[in-house]
Order: structure tokens, then C-alpha cells, then sequence
């Protein structure tokens, strides 16, 4: 029997269910997941592996408009995502209205000149009779090799999608090990646990202007140490995320302190610390902080 091996990017707009899709699709948890838009900064790849076949799916930010160093970051990842690629994912949100986001989202697709899937995702909230009309709205804009309803979050239609991407998939060997299924380093996924906790507990103002940066993740045999810095972009959003008498801070470190200790394995002692800094999101240097890949080529050089 043949082996196929490939790569598969999703993309789509904001809170269209792109990395609840990633994580339904390899099993872990690899891309957190919240109702803010814009909570994919980063590309993140999740394998699927098959005794014929290994997928690497990689989620992207969002299509969105590049008007800050953040956002134009965000775009350059998605961008970088869709290097190599052989098969290029458009997700869509089938209970919300089509409208002109979804015809920039369509434009954006169009510039890729390879295999193009369409996933409608989020099917198990509209009406059944409303699908086929809408298949064919977007069939008539755009080619897609196959146009696939779904709901990752209630996994209808992926098994029917992962044979679908198979079939597409050229023959190969497999690029990653059976026993890896991301490509994120622990202390990347402890600062983006940490992050997802802090979009759950803290109001709609304050989430675009947060980020996590883990300052020190010390490795024992029974017991990992963090040391993380929660940055927000103004003193009043620093109130919001530590609380009243600490007490949001400490929910956000307990929640992130549980679930890294289940997807890791091990005990986990989590300090986390809160600091303004000021339109970080307008600081090329500080928003080059979020690329882990750069520092962890920084590190191996060293």
C-alpha cells in the first residue's frame, strides 16, 4: 500500500473554527481556542498521522487588515503558511450571512492556484434545506476541488474530509514521527494555555491588547517551574486581568496551571506576572517577541 504525505492549510476569517477544526482533526489540543477574533497570532502546524497517510495541518491568524506591526505580523504568518502547501483549506462560518467578508475571504483564496477545499463549517446550526443553496453560491465564485459541510466542534463530516485530503495528497514518506503531533515547543503552548485563559476572564476591550511571554519554563523530573509575563497595553486593562483582590489573575493561574498539567504530564508551578506596555502592538520589536520559530533559531545558534 501507498503512503501519502502532504501539507493542508486552513484559512478563513476571524471565529470561523479554524484551530477548533486543527485540534478536532489531530486529536490534542494544539491551537487554544476562544470567541475573540483574532486569537491565532501565530501558524501552528498539528499532525494527523494514518497507517496510510500523515496530514500537516497548519492553522493561520485570520484574514484581517494589516493596520498595525501585530497585524501586519499576523498576515506575514498566514502568508508564510501557505509556502509549499498542497492543498489550501478555506473554512467559513455557514450560520452567519454571506456577505462582503466572506467575498474578500474568497478573493484571498483565489490567489492560490493549487487544490482548494471549502469547508462549511458550523452546519449544526442551520437548517439542512439552506446548504445546498449555499454550496452553490460559493461554487459559482470560485473552484473548489471539494466543497465539504462540517462542524469540528461536533466532528460531522471530518472523517469524510480526512479521506478527501488523502486522496488529494501526492505519495511520500512521512515528515514528521509518529509520536509527534505539533510543532510548538511546551513553553509556547504554556504561554498561548495562559493567553486562552486570560481572553475567557477578561472583558472585550482588553483581549486584542494582550500577550503572553513566558520568561523562564525550568524543566524537572517531577515538576516544571513558569515564569510568565501576561502584557496588556494600558493600566486600566492591568486592573481588569489581576482583579480584585487578585482574584481574576488567580483563576486565569489556576485554570492554565490544570490544564497544562494534563497535557504535559507533569506537576506544573505557574507564577504569572502583569505588565503595561504601552501600544506594544504598534512595536515591531516587541511584536517580533511572539515569533517563537525566531528565538528558538536565536537559542540554537547560541
Amino acid at each position: 500500500m501507498s503512503f501519502k504525505s502532504g501539507f493542508v492549510a486552513i484559512v478563513g476569517r476571524p471565529n470561523a473554527g479554524k484551530s477548533t477544526l486543527l485540534n478536532a482533526l489531530v486529536g490534542h489540543k494544539v491551537a487554544i481556542v476562544s470567541p475573540v477574533a483574532q486569537t491565532t497570532r501565530n501558524r501552528i502546524r498539528g499532525y494527523l498521522h494514518r497507517d496510510d497517510a500523515q496530514i500537516v495541518l497548519i492553522d493561520t491568524p485570520g484574514f484581517i487588515r494589516r493596520q498595525s506591526a501585530l497585524g501586519r505580523y499576523m498576515m506575514d504568518e498566514l502568508q508564510q503558511a501557505l509556502d509549499g502547501i498542497d492543498i489550501l483549506a478555506l473554512i467559513v462560518d455557514a450560520s452567519r450571512p454571506f456577505g462582503p467578508g466572506d467575498i474578500a475571504a474568497l478573493d484571498r483564496a483565489s490567489a492560490f492556484h493549487g487544490k482548494r477545499f471549502l469547508l462549511l463549517n458550523k452546519i449544526d446550526a442551520i437548517a439542512k434545506e439552506k446548504l445546498l443553496p449555499l454550496m452553490q453560491a460559493y461554487g459559482e465564485r470560485l473552484e473548489f476541488a471539494e466543497i465539504i459541510p462540517i462542524s469540528a466542534r461536533d466532528a460531522d463530516g471530518l472523517p469524510l474530509l480526512v479521506n478527501k485530503m488523502v486522496e488529494y495528497l501526492p505519495e511520500g514518506p512521512p515528515y514528521f514521527p509518529a509520536d509527534e503531533y505539533t510543532d510548538q515547543p511546551e513553553r509556547v503552548l504554556a504561554a498561548e494555555i495562559v493567553r486562552e485563559k486570560v481572553l475567557h476572564h477578561t472583558r472585550e476591550e482588553v483581549p486584542h491588547g494582550v500577550a503572553v511571554l513566558v520568561d523562564n519554563f525550568e524543566e524537572g523530573e517531577k515538576l516544571v517551574r513558569i515564569l510568565a509575563t501576561v502584557m496588556v497595553e494600558r493600566e486600566g486593562h492591568k486592573g481588569i486581568v489581576i482583579g480584585k483582590g487578585g482574584a481574576v489573575l488567580k483563576a486565569i493561574g489556576t485554570e492554565a496551571r490544570r490544564e497544562l498539567e494534563k497535557l504535559l504530564g507533569v506537576k506544573i508551578f505557574l507564577e504569572l506576572h502583569v505588565k503595561v506596555q504601552h501600544n506594544w502592538r504598534e512595536n515591531p520589536a516587541l511584536v517580533r517577541e511572539l515569533d517563537w520559530r525566531r528565538q528558538f533559531e536565536q537559542q540554537t545558534e547560541e
